[in-house]
């Protein structure tokens, strides 16, 4: 990224952050650290990729640098100046100004289509019945073995343990950023397998 997009980048967080810090819940956008993380398990074959409040566009372009074709990506971002901003750098991604709680009844995806979704929202900042709204939305659109990829500034998977278990996934850390500022986990968050072991995987507490 270039010293001038950082700049212009960090501004717009900056003013969508004094604006509405709950809904942003950052005064600056990720690090290319924690896009490099995020983005990590997904390959360009995966299919569509659903992201969840963007930004400015960091995971986009760290996608776009794994390969995944930009026609490819759904941006979902409730923010209507972030929104501009992704149509004007990703003008082949569908950006839709939406909630991400209402990717259900917005129609966007037929169900089980979608290969994985990468999430930028403030989890931690939000009821959890909002939560649990936009997660299930997000996992009505998955296929069966895609991942739901969030992170957090947190000490453990800003989905608490009883939507998880309302929803019959679970949640495994999948690293640490630690250069990002402020240090971030990343979790995926994915559906039960009946196969699975408690040895190979537990359940993020």
């Amino acid at each position: 990224m270039t010293a001038n997009r950082a700049q212009s980048d960090f501004l717009h967080f900056f003013r969508s952050w004094v604006s509405a810090p709950m809904r942003v819940a950052a005064v600056a956008p990720s690090g290319p650290v924690l896009a490099r993380l995020i983005t990590s398990e997904i390959k360009p074959e995966v299919g569509p990729v659903l992201e969840l409040g963007p930004g400015t566009g960091v995971f986009t372009r760290a996608l776009l640098a794994k390969g995944v074709p930009e026609s490819d990506l759904t941006l979902i971002e409730f923010g209507p100046e972030f929104a501009r901003l992704l149509t004007a750098r990703f003008p082949q991604a569908r950006v839709v100004s939406l909630d991400a709680a209402r990717i259900v009844e917005a129609g966007l995806f037929q169900s089980g289509s979608v290969g994985a979704v990468v999430s930028g929202l403030p989890l931690l900042s939000m009821p959890q019945d909002k939560v649990a709204a936009i997660v299930a939305g997000a996992f009505a659109a998955l296929r069966p073995d895609g991942g739901f990829y969030q992170f957090t500034y947190g000490p453990r998977c800003p989905i608490p343990p009883a939507i998880l278990d309302r929803l019959g996934l679970k949640a495994v850390r999948i690293g640490l950023a630690l250069r990002n500022i402020p240090p971030a986990a990343v979790y995926r968050i994915a559906r039960e397998s009946r196969s699975a072991t408690a040895t190979s995987e537990r359940r993020a507490a």
